[in-house]
């Protein structure tokens, strides 16, 4: 059993409690148009070219066996269809133009890589975050890791959009210390225009997981012209949890413009960054309906 991963963040501080080692997951069932890892989207392992970088030298059409790469009037032209995924030509590449986004793993090679920094997690009481993308995509996977990272001593957290079957949550829950739960908007409509997809399946599961008494810690996007308007009907909604450790607002950036450009895909970044006075302001909503803001 393998899962593709983008990448293993180490030293990361705030994907839950403490330092912490976050794998992120390629593959992700929603769409949001913020999205800041375009990486994380797509399922396959990715090409991506930085032209900035490229000096058309022809190194990476000299190594393709494929033909997949080739230069004509001095730019590279790529075929997605030829290519074979063999990446000699990002090996070769002598500016470090083409990076691969992906990697298959199966737990026991993931696993070592993860305890390296078990002396990080006891000293800062940190552990192991499993993102993505989705990560419950993979929930077999994640189950068999997460056990083992159990049995290891641990600290273990899943980062989730909500948006998977319930057996899914139900094959890692006993194995997760804490669940850092994406909640993006109440409003139905509003929720389809930021994510391509109805909530329902995610609000049930946010409530299914308080139901079985798991620590949960809801992290919200704050989008303006998207879901600034959510954040009462969200407060509102989270004073119905039991087991809310609190919640952290996350400023929308738009840092990820590069990686659209890279991998080929559409860029669907709004324009407008989020004020401080208006994070201020959503993080008060939070605080005046007695919830803790991380």
């Amino acid at each position: 059993m393998k899962a593709p991963i983008f990448e293993i963040k180490r030293f990361a501080v705030h994907d839950g409690d403490g330092i912490r080692t976050t794998v992120f997951f390629k593959g992700c069932p929603l769409k949001c148009v913020w999205c800041h890892n375009p990486e994380g989207i797509s399922s396959e392992i990715q090409l991506a070219y930085n032209e900035s970088k490229c000096t058309h030298c022809a190194t990476c059409a000299a190594v393709c066996k494929s033909g997949a790469v080739r230069l004509l009037d001095g730019k590279r032209i790529f075929s997605s269809k030829d290519c074979t995924k063999s990446f000699e030509c990002v090996r070769n590449c002598p500016t470090g133009a083409l990076r691969v986004y992906g990697k298959h793993y199966t737990v026991d090679e993931l696993l070592p890589i993860l305890l390296e920094d078990r002396g990080f997690f006891d000293e800062s009481q940190g552990g192991v975050t499993l993102s993505g993308g989705e990560c419950l995509l993979y929930s077999d996977f994640c189950q068999n890791l997460l056990m083992k990272l159990k049995k290891e001593g641990i600290n273990t957290a899943v980062d989730t959009c909500g948006f998977v079957p319930r057996q899914s949550i139900e094959k890692v829950v006993d194995y997760t210390d804490v669940f850092l739960y994406d909640v993006k908007a109440v409003d139905e409509v509003t929720h389809i225009r930021c994510t391509g997809k109805t909530n329902g399946l995610i609000l049930e599961n946010l409530f299914f997981i308080d139901s079985l008494d798991k620590k949960i810690e809801v992290r919200i996007p704050y989008v303006p012209e998207y879901n600034d308007g959510e954040m009462q009907k969200i407060a509102r909604l989270l004073k119905g949890l039991k087991n809310l450790v609190g919640v952290r607002v996350l400023p929308y950036h738009n840092f990820a413009e590069s990686k659209y450009l890279s991998l080929g895909i559409e860029n669907t970044l709004p324009k407008r960054l989020p004020t401080a006075d208006e994070i201020d302001q959503a993080k008060k909503i939070f605080r005046e309906n007695s919830i803790i803001v991380k």
